[in-house]
């Protein structure tokens, strides 16, 4: 049994795909009036119209009704700190944490504020090339379980698989975590680009820069640089910044078209950009797609002069 904490889009997407390969699972939500309309509807129609629940899923407003096994925690990055402070105590249960970015207050990633609030509770993390939409409808991807013990991690594994979802596990929790958090900067940013008319072989340039950018801090904060190469980095790199279902490039390219963006939609990039920003200054790391991002996001720049900027650089070996 396991049980999925948050009823988004993408927490209802896993739900559905464990419970469409045998397990049961409970998802949970916040608002009573959600769930109850997802009992009587059979699926989540404000996230996920049209994808039904399958049987051995349910869902709860009670988050003491939660099932004894593994936790899914699928709540947006900055909401994070303040879920894990409302939800009750779960005991040894794992945590895995399916949010991507960073903590902008305390930039800590999402092991480490589950640490931070919950230090004796197990941790990991879910991550990689993923749209709910193609989860819950049962296309086929693969993930990557990231969590320090091995233990842990190959029957949280085992677990989590489904039939069209593939787990690959690793204990590079650094790594995993870097690749998925800045992944959506460089979408911000390649949806500038595209938006603002400047052509595939810029998002081309910027994607592979922003590779380099995402390897260089997590190489300083100790990652392995085959994970990077992985899911968690390069596979959910290539997916956010080529999709119009990314909601990061979907911002991006609302920037670049100098059209509005609906507030009411999570950007987890835009927090993550300044975030990130500050923590390469205090380490003197050079991040100069993710300092042109959070240039467009405040309005200090336009798409044209962060490009110019970027182009302007020094001449160097790649």
């Amino acid at each position: 049994m396991i049980g999925v904490i948050g009823a988004g889009a993408f927490g209802t997407a896993l739900a559905i795909s464990m419970a469409r390969g045998g397990t049961r699972v409970t998802l949970w939500a916040r608002d009573t009036a959600q769930v109850a309309t997802m009992r009587i509807e059979g699926e989540n129609t404000t996230r996920l119209p049209g994808l039904p629940f399958p049987k051995g899923l349910s869902v709860t407003a009670d988050a003491h009704a939660l099932p004894d096994g593994p936790l899914l925690l699928a709540v947006p990055m900055q909401k994070l700190r303040q879920a894990l402070l409302d939800l009750p105590d779960f005991g040894a249960r794992p945590l895995i944490a399916c949010c991507k970015g960073i903590e902008l207050t305390t930039g800590l990633s999402p092991s480490q504020v589950i640490a931070d609030v919950r230090p004796t509770t197990p941790v990991a993390i879910l991550t990689g090339p993923s749209f709910a939409q193609d989860i819950a409808r049962g296309l086929p991807t693969a993930l990557t379980l990231a969590t320090a013990d091995e233990a842990l991690s190959e029957d949280l594994q085992a677990q989590l698989t489904t039939p069209n979802v593939r787990i690959y596990r690793t204990t590079d929790l650094p790594g995993a975590e870097i690749g998925g958090a800045l992944k959506n900067v460089m979408a911000i940013a390649c949806g500038a680009a595209i938006g603002a008319g400047l052509g595939d072989s810029a998002r081309a340039a910027l994607m592979t820069r922003g590779y380099a950018e995402m390897l260089r801090l997590a190489l300083a904060l100790g990652a392995r640089p085959e994970t990077l190469a992985g899911l968690s980095g390069f596979g959910d790199l290539a997916l956010t910044c080529t999709s119009s279902l990314s909601r990061n490039y979907r911002y991006g390219l609302s920037i670049g078209e100098r059209a509005e963006f609906d507030t009411g939609i999570t950007v987890e990039g835009a927090a993550t950009a300044k975030a990130v920003r500050d923590r390469a200054d205090a380490m003197s790391l050079d991040m100069p797609i993710t300092n042109a991002v959070v240039g467009l996001i405040d309005g200090t720049l336009k798409v044209e002069q962060a490009m110019t900027l970027l182009l302007s650089r020094p001449l160097k070996e790649e």
